[in-house]
């Protein structure tokens, strides 16, 4: 065994490799394999397919092809689901895919089965590859994808991987980085959790661990955080906690790598332009496929653990991140409101939130700080 091949296999990192490579093949348009035993998969999301990769498909699953749908898109094409399902594809026919996978107005048009374990690992990647949640496989024979090239992956490797990721997170840098408002700032960066990039834990002050710390699980958010956007109130949020941080005895900013509640940044402007046609922002997310909130906190309690944390107060609206940490281990010991701007844009968001996950928003009375974040 080779020195290389001995670090992979002791920390399980060649399983996480080949997850990792399958994603970078997914977000790249390439299919990709998923096998368990002698059962192989050949796995193509949607939005990379064409003609030429259909034929693809259909040369190496010898038409044994099916679409699979999340449930969220299977309930706006008429059907009362919980889970995702299967339909028979007898031949890739793209515009029927597309209409299944992507239209407002369309409905179900054929049986739809439920999903093997192949079928599991092939949605789960990609949900982890940030890509459409709706994908084409095709039953292959191992012996025709010799020589196709494509990369591999176990489909338990796939089911254990976001596990994985929280079970190996680790602190890989650290320094100090003065902000406005809040000077006294150091930035402690994270390898794994959610997402494709780095996780970072902006500690503001000097917060007593040793004491309930005030903490803030924020979602990172490109136009609201960058650009200000009005849509959503997440700048005003994160500018403002960081701000409350330093001139009250310190805290720690997680800001995690989960835009568009976890769907991705591609997948967030897709919903705006739904949302630009009259959806809801839960609505436009069903219509893609996903469902209400992607994201898990868990690898986050697992960072504010690393950290030294214990007991927290914590500032949010969503009760959802409350119950992660407390299932976690952590000790809660009490959550305080963060409210933001109001405007023509972001008010329905806003409302919408409170009614249909149970944000703690009142919306009907004037903000005062802050922001209610994705």
């Amino acid at each position: 065994m080779t020195e290389i091949k001995h670090i992979l296999d002791s920390e399980g990192g060649a399983s996480r490799v080949a997850v990792e490579r399958a994603l970078a093949e997914l977000r790249s348009g390439r299919p990709v394999v998923v096998k368990a035993g002698r059962s192989h998969v050949v796995v193509l999301g949607i939005e990379a397919l064409d003609e030429a990769r259909g034929a693809v498909i259909e040369r190496l699953g010898n038409r044994r092809m099916r679409l699979l749908l999340p449930a969220p898109r299977l309930r706006r094409l008429g059907l009362d689901r919980a889970r995702a399902g299967a339909i028979a594809l007898p031949v890739v026919d793209l515009k029927r895919i597309m209409h299944l996978a992507l239209e407002v107005g369309a409905r179900i048009d054929a049986p739809v089965a439920a999903l093997g374990k192949l079928d599991h690992a092939a949605l789960e990647l990609a949900r982890l590859a940030l890509i459409l949640p709706t994908v084409v496989v095709a039953n292959v024979a191992a012996r025709a994808i010799e020589g196709e090239g494509l990369v591999r992956v176990e489909a338990t490797s796939v089911e254990l991987y976001r596990v994985a990721q929280t079970r190996d997170l680790r602190i890989v840098g650290r320094a100090p980085v003065p902000l406005e408002g809040a000077p006294d700032t150091e930035f402690v960066i994270f390898r794994g959790g959610e997402g494709l990039r780095d996780q970072v834990a902006v500690v503001i002050g000097k917060p007593d661990f040793s004491q309930p710390v005030t903490v803030r699980l924020h979602s990172a958010c490109l136009t609201g955080d960058l650009f200000g956007s009005l849509k959503c109130d997440c700048g005003d949020q994160l500018r403002h906690t960081a701000r409350f941080m330093a001139e009250n005895g310190g805290g720690v900013l997680l800001y995690l790598d989960q835009e568009g509640r976890g769907n991705g940044l591609a997948n967030k402007i897709q919903a705006y332009r739904l949302q630009a046609q009259g959806f809801d922002t839960y609505d436009a997310d069903e219509v893609l496929g996903f469902d209400h909130d992607q994201r898990g906190f868990d690898f986050a309690a697992s960072m504010l653990k690393q950290l030294g944390v214990s007991r927290v107060r914590l500032m949010t609206n969503n009760p959802a991140k409350i119950a992660a940490l407390e299932s976690a281990g952590l000790d809660v010991v009490s959550d305080q409101r963060i409210l933001g701007r109001k405007t023509d844009q972001n008010i329905r968001y806003l409302a919408t939130k409170r009614d249909r996950a149970g944000h703690l928003i009142d919306v009907d009375e004037a903000p005062i700080t802050g922001g209610a974040g994705e």
